[in-house]
């Protein structure tokens, strides 16, 4: 064959893989359009919330396509709780370990980005060796004993033809990228737990002193009461009535300060403490927490990229779909390439001289022929985990759309609650009073005042538990709307620019 000839196959053979290069197996990526709605609940809500005197009672407005806060919590107007939840960001181990995972999916993928290159390995042998007596020895001083040094470099490639090394650098990407989200979501957990149990523990501190106090006017009802039948104005019956009431409110307290203690302790623990460590956390009462006025409300059309949980699962589902282009890749041919060069003497000095060296070069082009099925099964159940991504995807997308519906709604029903807590909290308040005043000038029997006392103790518990509610829902719906986690400064470089 001519040296033209042999130049002229030599292209063709590199163009050809080349083309081949270019070509990847299986289908490109996209991601899934966002639900074709322009809100989140079936009914209008309200522009702004109820209002009512007092308290925690003012009126909150939306605000459509607003942008959320990446430290939300802020907005409750309390340095105490800033400091709470940086703390916890800070120390949380769990949060630690989502750190500790990320890095290792990144690493990873980093790897499979290693396989697209040659690989070249340096060996240096040296074997000490004895011949058979009978058998001539090589060396020039007829010795049956001899060292013989050999020094390789081995150098292996295998190009990408179809694409399958892509598809796997793909996948892994894919995933270290649903690590980074699923570190976000844990990030959002983390913040949101510690606000709401702060929350809660506020207001079990607020019902506790609520009932506190009730037992303090209880007592002192139980003195008016005894009093009374000194005078010969009551009986025994109205005696052991109060004195029921007044153990029954007590008995009230237990539970709270029951609770009080495991929030404490759930706290510590949320912040990398331990139980014993709780004293170290500050007390924040319900009245150091501020409702905002104006909240944000994204659109539903960019809630799905604002969705840490979202992201992961559109993640999810672009490594399912890589995984087809690895399996469907695996079926058509491959080639390996190698290559050997060396030296093997006698002596470590004599491998750099003439004669000394060998080289090898091979290629192996491979096609699987026969296998039983066993690759093209393995496309189809990629295929099929493509189809379970996509449908958890859309799964994790309904439950997104519904958080935020839920939110909306316990905001406007909460806020009418919190509205009708307080008339009744005053209304309670002044039936109390005027029972007390018409028992003691002797126009009441005592049974009306005891239903008075007992519907103030409830008014008050429910108070605090209905304006505890509405700084939960805000909690609720920041957690809703993704948490601000794009507009940090700190993002893992594998979510820099995928925000809003």
């Amino acid at each position: 064959m001519s040296r033209r000839a042999m130049r002229v196959g030599s292209l063709c053979v590199a163009g050809a893989f080349a083309a081949l290069a270019g070509c990847t197996a299986g289908p490109d990526f996209r991601a899934p359009q966002p639900p074709a709605v322009d809100r989140y609940t079936a009914q209008e809500l309200p522009a702004a919330t109820a209002s009512a005197p007092g308290p925690d009672g003012e009126t909150q407005r939306f605000a459509s396509g607003a942008p959320v806060d990446a430290r939300w919590w802020r907005a409750f107007g309390c340095t105490a709780l800033d400091r709470l939840v940086d703390d916890a960001l800070a120390r949380n181990p769990d949060l630690q370990s989502a750190d500790a995972a990320l890095e290792a999916a990144r690493a990873l993928a980093q790897a499979q980005q290693a396989t697209l290159w040659p690989t070249v390995d340096l060996h240096l042998q040296p074997t000490r060796q004895s011949i058979a007596a009978s058998t001539s020895s090589p060396l020039a001083s007829g010795a049956s004993i001899y060292t013989l040094h050999t020094a390789q470099l081995n150098i292996a490639y295998a190009p990408d033809l179809f694409g399958g090394g892509r598809r796997q650098r793909e996948n892994a990407g894919a995933q270290a990228q649903a690590q980074a989200f699923q570190r976000e979501a844990a990030r959002l957990t983390l913040a949101t737990g510690v606000v709401a149990a702060t929350i809660q523990e506020a207001s079990t501190r607020a019902q506790r002193d609520a009932v506190r106090e009730m037992t303090r006017l209880a007592a002192e009802q139980l003195d008016a009461v005894r009093r009374q039948q000194a005078a010969g104005a009551g009986g025994p019956a109205d005696v052991a009535a109060q004195e029921a009431a007044q153990a029954q409110v007590a008995a009230l307290l237990p539970p709270l300060d029951k609770q009080l203690a495991l929030l404490r302790d759930q706290l510590a623990v949320l912040t990398g403490r331990t139980p014993a460590e709780a004293a170290e956390l500050p007390a924040i009462e319900l009245q150091d927490l501020h409702l905002p006025a104006t909240l944000p409300l994204s659109l539903p059309s960019e809630l799905v990229r604002q969705r840490p949980d979202v992201r992961a699962a559109q993640a999810q589902l672009e490594a399912a779909n890589a995984q087809i282009g690895v399996a469907t890749a695996a079926r058509l041919p491959s080639l390996n390439l190698t290559a050997n060069l060396g030296a093997s003497a006698l002596t470590l000095g004599q491998l750099g001289r003439a004669g000394s060296g060998f080289w090898g070069v091979a290629g192996d082009l491979a096609q699987p022929l026969f296998d039983a099925g066993a690759l093209a099964h393995r496309e189809e159940a990629a295929r099929a985990g493509e189809r379970q991504a996509a449908a958890q995807y859309r799964s994790t997308v309904l439950a997104a759309f519904q958080n935020v519906a839920d939110t909306l709604h316990a905001i406007e029903a909460d806020a009418r609650t919190l509205a009708l807590a307080q008339q009744f909290d005053a209304a309670a308040e002044r039936s109390w009073l005027i029972a007390r005043g018409q028992w003691q000038a002797g126009a009441a029997a005592y049974p009306a005042v005891q239903a008075a006392q007992q519907a103030r103790i409830q008014a008050g518990l429910s108070l605090v538990q209905a304006r505890a509610a509405r700084h939960a829902d805000v909690t609720a719906l920041f957690q809703a709307l993704g948490g601000g986690w794009w507009a940090r400064a700190d993002l893992p470089r594998e979510l820099v620019g995928q925000g809003r």
